[in-house]
């Protein structure tokens, strides 16, 4: 009775998150004007544009061998295969839906535009200079300003194809295949994250999601999928260390984070998973206070090394904002961006995460009668999973205290909590499609609290499809 119960209510937060979807479309389309939001197909930056490309068979077939085979695999291959399994997976439906809009379309001429890092190449050949320099181009009025994604970010972000250009990995060719192999393995570190804090089969029933997410539609090729793998193993070496492993975890997820700090600005708000993941793991950093030491001194390596090179970021920062009201963002509506990057958040993380995040929530807010919250699904009055397998997930958190699936609900609802506070922030005002996916990351694992994985799964690919052959996007 229960599950007959629970699973209409999944049902009805996919509808309202079909609703919002709907509701961005119209009232972009109805209510304003192109010279008011400056987006060509409201919510999403882009144009309406029926095709198919050489992509189209390879995605069909790669979203239905993850919807036919993807939970019995990831249930059933042993651990150490499965991440490169994932990894392999995320980077076939990525490649394959980035080639739906061809090769130069789709993944060369990418971050070659106008806007994009790899147009002021030319600018960076003396690199301390260009550091000591980069805050006088960052207004509009400036001399030789920096094009928007450039300005729009601190200069480790324009750096990083710098230094593939001068191994000799230069031009669009080379930024995309890197910015979609290095992206694809976020995946893998939201599974890692997940593994250790709220247990494995949780993991496994996660990983699907997070191979065949309507994000990737977006990883390839946006510098944005390039900064969410890299926040995410950021907070996946966090979670192996308060979880009993090496301090040297520690160091490496300080130095990710130090660096994701430098690729956007935005992304400090990573901190509000990274605390998620120390209230998680709270014993073990009890028993191991020394971890913050290794923790701040790699976090402190990153930002040492570009101001002594010359490079202020709370300065640039500054300038970023009075920039950002140069432009777009002193026309577009906050009224209008502040619900409908929500609605862009659903095209990225699919309605399956919508239904996920209900039940998340539902979790962290049941109460047991004339008791404290619950700790976990077998004392909600609606599990929030109703599967065998979760049911008998019973994963403990190093203080005993809270389940598995508990201490899951309380990973991606830190992640929500991030991305709201980006959105009431009023500093990501459209775009949010491609801004917002270092956050996407940590809602989708809530899908492992579903019932009946492939039928959600299909509903995934199929957004992701009809996005990709219907929507020209562009950043």
């Amino acid at each position: 009775m229960t599950r007959l119960r629970s699973v209409p209510r999944d049902l009805y937060a996919a509808a309202a998150a079909v609703l919002l979807v709907a509701a961005a479309i119209l009232v972009g389309r109805n209510v304003y004007t192109f010279d008011d939001l400056i987006v060509g197909w409201p919510p999403l930056l882009g144009r309406w544009d029926p095709h198919l490309g050489p992509g189209t068979p390879a995605a069909v077939l790669v979203a239905a061998a993850a919807v036919a085979y993807g939970p019995a695999v990831a249930a059933r291959l042993r651990w150490r295969a499965l991440l490169p399994a994932a990894w392999g997976a995320a980077m076939a439906w990525t490649w394959s839906l980035a080639l739906i809009d061809g090769w130069e379309r789709g993944v060369a001429r990418r971050l070659t535009t106008g806007q994009e890092y790899l147009s002021v190449m030319d600018r960076w050949r003396d690199i301390p200079a260009t550091l000591r320099d980069f805050n006088g181009h960052i207004l509009l009025h400036s001399p030789d300003n920096w094009p928007a994604h450039v300005a729009g970010h601190p200069p480790g972000a324009t750096l990083t194809y710098v230094l593939l250009d001068r191994i000799g990995l230069g031009g669009g060719g080379w930024a995309g295949t890197f910015t979609i192999t290095v992206g694809a393995t976020a995946c893998v570190a939201v599974l890692v994250t997940v593994r250790a804090l709220a247990g494995e089969r949780l993991a496994r029933r996660a990983a699907p999601f997070l191979v065949l997410a309507p994000a990737a539609v977006w990883m390839g090729t946006s510098a944005d999928g390039y900064f969410a793998a890299v926040a995410a193993w950021s907070v996946a070496l966090l979670a192996l260390t308060v979880t009993g492993r090496s301090l040297w975890w520690a160091a490496g997820a300080g130095l990710l984070f130090g660096l994701t700090c430098y690729l956007s600005y935005g992304l400090t708000l990573v901190a509000v998973i990274g605390a998620a993941v120390l209230l998680l793991g709270r014993r073990g950093v009890r028993a191991r206070l020394v971890l913050f030491v290794p923790l701040l001194a790699g976090m402190a390596v990153v930002p040492v090394a570009f101001t002594a090179a010359g490079f202020d970021w709370w300065e640039a920062y500054h300038l970023l904002v009075e920039r950002y009201y140069e432009g777009a963002a002193a026309v577009r509506p906050y009224a209008y961006w502040v619900w409908a990057n929500l609605a862009c958040t659903v095209l990225i993380t699919g309605v399956a995460t919508a239904a996920g995040l209900r039940r998340a929530v539902a979790l962290l807010t049941a109460r047991r009668p004339g008791g404290p919250p619950a700790t976990g699904a077998a004392r909600s009055p609606d599990p929030a999973d109703t599967t065998a397998d979760a049911t008998r997930e019973t994963t403990a958190d190093p203080t005993g205290r809270a389940t598995g699936q508990a201490r899951l609900a309380l990973l991606v609802c830190a992640g929500l909590l991030a991305l709201l506070i980006a959105d009431l922030s009023g500093m990501s005002k459209a775009e949010t499609e491609r801004i917002w996916l270092p956050f996407a990351q940590w809602l989708l694992p809530a899908c492992a609290f579903l019932p009946h994985p492939r039928a959600w799964l299909t509903a995934q690919a199929i957004l992701a499809l009809l996005v990709n052959h219907l929507v020209a996007t562009g950043w």
